[in-house]
């Protein structure tokens, strides 16, 4: 039995570069649009806890298909297996990383 096939999903949202792993991905019947369905997210089995991971699958973990617009979409890969998600600055690239909320620190 075949694998199913794993798309890693690179695309521009709010001034910074996502990465999206999906199973599905094509032309959307909306004009302009690549439909990605099928988000897959780690299963959160292990101790540790990945703060990207948490906070992409808080923003899309309910989504159904995601409709991204042609020129927002970097680039879209055929890959073997899924690697950790990044969420990096779209200028200079580097990750950016959600700190935990510290006790008694306000926002």
């Amino acid at each position: 039995m075949s694998t199913p096939t794993l798309y890693k999903v690179t695309f521009n949202h709010a001034s910074k570069l996502y990465e999206l792993y999906a199973r599905k991905v094509s032309s959307s019947a909306l004009w302009g649009f690549t439909e990605i369905a099928e988000l897959v997210f780690d299963n959160g089995d292990g101790m540790l806890i990945d703060p990207t991971e948490e906070r992409l699958r808080d923003e899309f973990g309910d989504t159904r298909v995601l409709h991204l617009p042609m020129h927002a979409i970097v680039k879209i890969e055929e890959v073997n297996q899924r690697s950790q998600l990044r969420i990096r600055d779209a200028q200079t690239g580097e990750r950016v990383v959600t700190p935990f909320p510290l006790p008694g620190k306000p926002r």
